[in-house]
Formats: structure tokens, sequence, C-alpha cells
């Protein structure tokens, strides 16, 4: 049984359903969903049926396309309601997302704007692009909104683990003046009393009291804490010991926080769900940096909450529906599609545009399904206006919007009162989408890691393929930078890997490229579409379009690179020890050995913070004392991933600093 077959159920069902476990069943619930696995599954409509033996049967009811009720799961066994079986369908079935329009705000991935990128998972792992995107694991890179400032980024936490005083918001401040608009459209300011040019305060008058900063409410705190703690209890036991029972506690608080009224922190939740999942099951699509990067948002996220006030506090909480704004009549130009194929049970497309002004926006197709559906959905008519054009044909074509209207992330939207026509399109090397290849490498990369969209427009000579972290890398010069670009997406359906394979036998070509930054210490980049190798005008989309040895040159040969070596800053020593935690849990940076030296070596090359908190780490895993009869107590979870939680954020933003420094970036 593959849990693509089953339909979604949505998190207060499995957490209900786990929780109605006796103790003796909850030890067997992993081995039960293990044993579920290998039963034949049928549909029949809305109806999904597993064989539980021979004479049994376990049904989910869907009619809206998911489970949304413990009643909708029934068993035939004789211990019905109270049987296993219920929970471990429950726990193997996808989890169901408002995907669609749910806003995380992190800008880096997935149905909620969290999650997954485009193609596969979040940048940092450098083996799919951003994510952990979002349609659905996918919407955090759809796009980037026309205006709008970046989103806060995340604050230093100390060494110990306790944030100083004001590290995590503060009260915005006072304006010198309120701006209104007249009836007439104009605007009007407001001078405050005794302010230069303004009327004088007499006395008697009454004085008006400050604003009172906003504060977050008791059950917001609540759920934040629960979150924190159930995440820290899927980081104490590691992927390894966080079966269905450690999920569903971390289900049961993203639902309580998705009431409170804290979306964005309950999606991010569902998130690691999704990649501890992915891990358990040997998910080729999993990467350990992705799931890292979801333990770390979350319990960020959860962290900051008590602190924040103000704009802050918004972002934290997230939307529950993404808004879409009138953005009038646009003129668009097709850049390049990518197919979208996520951990969490979502695939399709996404179609990049961009105005006569090299605004970028997208159209997605994303919904729930596998490769079958990502390699499909190029081919599907795009939902906007009355047009009859493709993904594929969209790329290469162009589109004559009215009424358009607009998500923060850039995504067009798609109502009753949206009109679209096909137009003509634009070569890569033509206005207006040559701007895109004008813009210093140097400036994209800084927008890319200030909150803006990552996508890079590269003129690049190719080299040969060089080794990398995740396979064989294509070495490239860019403007006198030795660029390795990764495959998107190391899933076999689509022909990222196979189309890097064939580039790299072209060495000495000269392309224009599009790619996704991935932040890190060297200048690397996910290879999304690139110009014909022997075809100039034509252009490829390399997750969709298959090359062939015909398509190459005469004279191309298979060319071994060698790529240049960089000093690199031992900062591996730090972010190993952070990953080792997310695979191992807590008891394997426990050992005493475990990194004993890696303290010192930080501290050799200037990196004291970082063995500071590398000290701490390994300090707080290995906290176990004992009572008066020399009984170990149980460990704190909490001091262990704050500890983690100051590392993970540190590691992050020097690794953005190193990249930025990689790329001639200010930063």
């Amino acid at each position: 049984m593959s849990p693509d077959l089953l339909p979604p159920v949505a998190p207060d069902v499995t957490a209900g359903l786990v929780e109605a476990l006796s103790p003796r069943l909850r030890k067997r619930l992993d081995a039960g969903i293990a044993k579920l696995a290998t039963r034949p599954v049928t549909r029949e409509g809305d109806t999904v049926r597993i064989a539980v033996d021979d004479d049994t049967d376990l049904e989910l009811h869907a009619p809206g396309g998911s489970v949304t009720s413990a009643d909708a799961i029934r068993c035939g066994c004789l211990l019905a309601p109270d049987c296993l079986h219920r929970a471990a369908a429950a726990s193997a079935a996808p989890i169901a997302e408002d995907a669609e329009d749910t806003d995380t705000g992190t800008g880096t991935g997935t149905p909620d704007d969290t999650a997954a990128a485009p193609s596969g998972s979040a940048p940092a792992d450098g083996s799919g692009t951003t994510a952990d995107g979002s349609a659905p694991d996918g919407t955090a890179h759809d796009g980037i909104a026309p205006t709008g400032p970046p989103s806060a980024g995340n604050p230093t936490v100390g060494a110990s683990g306790n944030s100083p005083d004001g590290a995590f918001g503060s009260a915005p401040a006072a304006p010198d003046g309120d701006t209104s608009v007249t009836a007439h459209g104009r605007t009007r300011t407001r001078t405050p009393l005794d302010a230069p040019g303004g009327p004088s305060r007499r006395q008697g008058d009454a004085v008006a009291a400050p604003p009172v900063p906003e504060t977050v409410p008791p059950a917001q705190l609540d759920a934040a804490r629960a979150v924190f703690d159930a995440a820290a209890a899927v980081l104490e036991a590691g992927t390894d010991g966080s079966g269905a029972v450690v999920q569903a506690a971390l289900l049961r608080a993203a639902h309580t926080a998705r009431l409170a009224g804290l979306p964005r922190i309950a999606a991010s939740a569902v998130s690691v769900v999704n990649g501890t999942r992915a891990a358990r099951t040997a998910d080729p699509a999993h990467r350990l940096a992705a799931l890292a990067e979801a333990l770390r948002t979350v319990l960020g996220m959860a962290h900051r909450l008590p602190f924040a006030t103000g704009a802050d506090l918004a972002e934290l909480r997230g939307t529950v529906r993404m808004p879409y704004t009138p953005d009038g009549s646009l003129r668009l130009y097709g850049l390049f599609s990518e197919p979208v194929l996520t951990t969490t049970g979502y695939a399709g497309a996404v179609t990049w545009t961009a105005d006569a002004e090299g605004r970028l926006y997208t159209v997605s197709d994303v919904a729930p399904g596998g490769p079958g559906r990502a390699t499909g959905a190029a081919d599907r008519t795009v939902r906007i206006g009355d047009t009859a054009l493709t993904h594929r044909e969209l790329s290469h074509a162009g589109l004559a919007v009215s009424g358009a209207t607009v998500s923060p992330t850039g995504r067009l939207g798609a109502g009753a009162g949206v009109r679209a026509v096909r137009a003509s399109g634009a070569e890569w090397t033509a206005e207006p989408l040559d701007r895109l290849w004008t813009v210093p490498v140097a400036e994209q990369v800084a927008r890319a890691l200030g909150g803006g969209h990552d996508l890079l427009f590269l003129d690049v000579t190719l080299g040969g393929a060089v080794r990398g972290s995740t396979g064989d890398d294509l070495l490239a010069e860019c403007d006198g930078l030795a660029v390795r670009l990764a495959t998107a997406h190391d899933d076999p359906a689509l022909p990222y890997r196979d189309n890097l394979r064939l580039l790299s036998s072209v060495g000495g070509t000269r392309l224009r490229v599009v790619a996704r930054l991935v932040p890190g210490p060297l200048p690397r980049a996910l290879l999304l579409a690139a110009g014909h190798p022997s075809s100039p005008g034509t252009r490829l989309d390399l997750g969709l379009d298959r090359l062939q040895h015909a398509d190459l040159p005469a004279a191309a040969a298979p060319v071994a690179a060698e790529a240049p070596q960089a000093d690199e800053a031992p900062l591996h020593l730090l972010r190993r020890r952070v990953h080792q935690a997310v695979s191992g849990g807590r008891r394997v940076l426990a050992f005493p050995d475990s990194g004993a030296g890696d303290g010192g070596r930080l501290r050799s090359v200037g990196l004291a913070t970082a063995a500071d908190l590398l000290d701490e780490l390994r300090s707080a895993a290995a906290d176990r004392s004992r009572d008066a009869f020399g009984r170990l107590l149980p460990a704190d979870p909490g001091r262990f991933a704050r500890a983690w939680l100051a590392s993970a954020v540190y590691t992050d933003e020097v690794e953005r600093a190193l990249c930025a420094a990689a790329w001639g970036a200010p930063h």
C-alpha cells in the first residue's frame, strides 16, 4: 500500500485516534502502520478500502477529498472502534492541509507558503528547489510580490539558549504625525502637539495616552508553548525515534495553534511531521537539511512569539487565506516552467512570467499527486481567464491579462473577473526579458539573501562535471566565478539529472540559464532552465524537456572538470552536529567523544561563538542528573531544544554571510 493511495486525513483526526489508544496499543502503533502498508488498497468513488485480512476491511470515507472526522474511518474488526487499525490508517495517510491559500510568510516553501519549493526541497539542501515551498511546499517560490518589504529574519539566540531583552521584537516607533486621506483623495498630515510648527498644548488640555503595544493572548501563548514542546520532543527523539505517537502529539499542537489563530506556526509544525515521515519511510525526496530547516523554523517562531509585538507579531501569526489584490492589466512574457514534486504529496507545475519592467509573476497548478502529475501538469491548460495555453506553451509565449489579481508572493489569481488571452512571447536575448540578465550577479544574490525571489539569471560558460555533496554538479564560469550548477530534483521521473549530465559534455559552450540560489560557502545554484546548446534561440525547461544526444554538438564528449580549492571556514563542524541531532536525537550528542575536539578547532580559526554554541549543545545533550537513589532523572528537552535552536540560527546566518562573500555580494 502506498500512502499516495489514501485520502488526506485532518491533523486533529489523526491526533484524536492516536490519543484514544491504550498505552499497550500505542507501543504497537508503528508496527501496525508497517503491517498495514503491505495490505491491498482499492478505491470506489469517495471510499478507500484496505483489506486488513481476508475477512476484515478498513474504510476511509472522504466525500470532500479528505477525511475530516474520526467517524469517517471505520473498521470491521471485533475491537472497533477502539482498534489499532483506525489509528494506523490515519497515521499512514497524508496530512490534509489547506494548501492552496495558507500563508506562512516564510518565503521558502509549501501548501502553505512554508515548506517546499517548486520541484522539491529547501535550497539549503541543495537537492531540490527551495522549498519546504509554497503551493503545497511550493508557493513560497511562486514569485515575488511586486511591492512590499521582505519579511523579518530570525533573531540571534544566545549560546545558552536564552534570548536577550528585546531580541524578539519591540514596539514600533511612534509616528511623528498622523496621515489621513480626505474625501477627494488628498493626503493630510496632522502635526502632533508641541511639535515644531504645530499647535501648542494649553494648560488643562487632556493628554492622549500613548498607544499600548498589542500583547499575545493567553490562548496563543499556550498554543505556541505546546508546539514548542511537541517539536522539542521530535528533536529529542530524532527521526529514528519519532514514531506515530510523537508525530500525533505535534499534529495535536498544530491543530491547537490553528484554532488559536496561529496558522503559520501550525503549517510549519505540519511540515515537520511530513519531513519526519519522509525520513522514516526512506523517501528518496527526503533531505536532512530540509527537515532541519523546518524544525528550526517552527521552534524559532514558537520561541519568538511571547516576545513579539506589532508587525513582528502579525508576521508570526500569518494569515489563513492568502490575500489577492487587484493589479489592473498586465502584459506578461513567459520565462520557463518547472515541475513541483514535494515530500508532502503534492505535485504539479509552476510557470514563471515577467512583465515589461522585469517584475516576476507565476501561474501554478499544484494538487495532491505524485511524479505522474508533476510531469503531466505542464500539458494542462493554465487556469486564468479563457486562454487555452498550457504551462509548457506559456513558458515560451505571452499573456495579456485584464482585471488581474496578485498574491503577495506574485501568484496570479484565477477569479471570475480575470480575463486573459494569448499574446506573443519574447526571446531571452530580447527586451523586455533581456534586462533580467543585465542585473549584476552580486546584486541578484544580495536580493535573494535579502528576502526577494531566489532566481538567478546567469550567462555562463560550461565546464565539466565535478563531484558534489548530492552527486555530480556542472561546473560553470560566470563573471569570473566558478559556479556549481546542481540538479534541482533527484526524482528519476524528472529529467533534471539526465539533462545536467548531457550538458556537462559540451564544455566551453556559452549559455544563458536560470537557476535558484543555494546559500552556502561556495557559489552554488540549482539549474532550472537553459538555452539549447546547439540551437540558438531555443530554450529548455530542464525539469520537463529531455535532451537527447542528437541535440548536442557533434564533438560533444564527457568532460571532467577540477573545481578550484576554496579555503572554507570549518562551519561544517557545527552544522554536522545540528543535523546529527535531527536524525539521531539528543542521545547521539551525549556521548563523551561526540565532537570533543571540534570546539578547539573552531576557536583556532576565530569562530569562538560557534565553539561556545557547540559546547552548550553537547552540554545540554549530556545533562542528565540523578536523584537521591542514583536513578537518572528525565532530561530537559526544553534546554536541549533552545541550545539546538541557537546553533541552527547561528549556522544559517553565518552560511548566508559566507554565501554573500562567495558571490561578491554585500550582506
